[in-house]
Formats: structure tokens, sequence, C-alpha cells
């Protein structure tokens, strides 16, 4: 699958390269990302770097990802991540963080909708699901600003820290996601920063 740069209004999102591994590991250092998502701890830069590389770049060649970086489209500056988990039979599951210094500002939302709206028209898919640990108020929020019905509390379906918690989960379907939602890919630009991936 050749990684696509997506323009979704003020944001754009584009594929990862090993260069964003820096600010990856400053991200992933801050307390309340740490709270709700599962990291190696100590987080060393080499983590950093393989979630880029093995990840997020290496999850593009395999079919099996689809990561995004969020950039803001007039400054470039790295803002957050959002990607499709793609286990086959149309199904996705959209994992995403943010910036503690880029929250407030609905970054999530608004690269979630354009990721959403990207694998339904260009993937095909027919369900999109999302889950979280129970508590985790901001990201189910995320979810449901951009348009995901939370189905469920599921026991025990989520590892973290080192034991079993219980999830929300919720989904959306192809006809749910607003229909005010653009995501224009941009298949040359797509190619270009694929390339710098793999390169890396």
């Amino acid at each position: 699958m050749e990684p696509p740069t997506i323009s979704a209004g003020w944001l754009v999102l584009r594929p990862f390269a090993l260069t964003d591994a820096p600010w990856v590991h400053e991200v992933s250092l801050d307390p309340a990302m740490r709270q709700f998502v599962e990291l190696p701890s100590p987080y060393r830069f080499e983590d950093a770097e393989f979630f880029v590389r093995e990840v997020a770049v290496a999850g593009w060649r395999a079919g099996r990802r689809a990561e995004f970086l969020a950039e803001e489209a007039a400054t470039g500056a790295r803002l957050g991540r959002v990607g499709l988990g793609l286990p086959g039979a149309g199904l996705a599951e959209v994992g995403y963080w943010v910036d503690p210094r880029a929250r407030g500002r609905g970054v999530a939302t608004q690269a979630v909708r354009a990721v959403c709206r990207w694998g339904f028209d260009r993937l095909g898919l027919r369900l999109i699901e999302w889950r979280a640990e129970v508590g985790n108020v901001a990201s189910r929020g995320v979810a449901e600003r951009a348009g995901f019905v939370v189905e469920a509390t599921l026991r025990q379906r989520l590892r973290h820290r080192g034991t079993w918690v219980d999830a929300w989960v919720g989904s959306l379907l192809p006809e749910e996601i607003d229909p005010r939602c653009r995501a224009v890919v941009d298949q040359a630009a797509g190619e270009a920063s694929g390339a710098v991936g793999r390169a890396s």
C-alpha cells in the first residue's frame, strides 16, 4: 500500500519518517499520555525509533497499518498521530494521540474524521472500531465528536501497565461519518513522503 498524504482543512496527514523519532520520544514522555497508552517504561529514544521504523513505516509496507503524523498545514508543526490497524475483512481500528502543546485545538477530532473518511473511500472499509481504557474521557470525547457510537463496556479487554483493564468500545459505519468531512488525497506528495520513509 503506497502511503498517501491527506489534506484535511488546516491539517495535513502524512506518513512518518525516521526524522520524526525525536518528536515521538518527547511526546511519549508526557505523563498524561502515559496514563492511558501502553508504552515501555522507561521510554527510551530507541523505543521511539522502533515505533517509527517497525510500526509506522513497516506497517504500511506490510499492509497491516496506516499510520499518519498530523501537521499544521500553515507551519508544518507536528501536532499528533492518527492510525488505522488493518486486520482485514473490511475492518479497522483507529488510534490517536496529540502532542500536549497542541491539545484543546481539535487536532484529534479533525485527524480522526479525515483518516476515517479516507479509510472508507479509499480502502473500502465497512466498519472502523475505537477502543479505550474505561476512564479515558478525552479519547471518548474525540471518538464521539468524530461520529463513533459507543456500544459497550468490555471487561478486561485491554492490557495496560501489566494488568488487564476494562475497555469502552465504539464503531463507525461509512454512512455515519459527517458529510462535511473532507479528506483530499495528494498521491504525488504521498509517494514522495513514502519514499523518505522507505529510505530511512
